[in-house]
């Protein structure tokens, strides 16, 4: 019997993870919650072949680039579809 595919995660690379511990506690609380989901949407479009969310920063489909709305926050994400996850590689917090 075959293991069922488990959901997508969020990882986090130090220079960002910094950057959002430095922020205050509500605003990191609302930026963790938002990747989070980001990684179901990410995971959700990627499994249905469906375009994924924010602007493209390459021509393979692997690096994408968004802003959170309502909040002072830009990043960037890269996808790996072979562990089901999204990295973030660049945050930044314009402050």
């Amino acid at each position: 019997m075959s293991e069922p595919r488990r959901g997508w995660t969020v990882w986090m690379e130090e220079i960002p993870a910094g950057v959002l511990l430095d922020m205050p506690p509500e605003l990191s609380k609302r930026i963790v919650n938002f990747l989070t989901a980001l990684a179901l949407e990410v995971g959700s479009a990627h499994d249905q072949e469906h375009p994924l969310p924010g602007d493209a920063m390459d021509d393979l489909g692997v690096r994408y680039s968004l802003p959170i709305e309502g909040e002072p926050v830009v990043f960037e994400y890269t996808v790996y579809p072979e562990t089901r996850e999204i990295r973030i590689p660049i945050l930044v917090w314009f402050h």
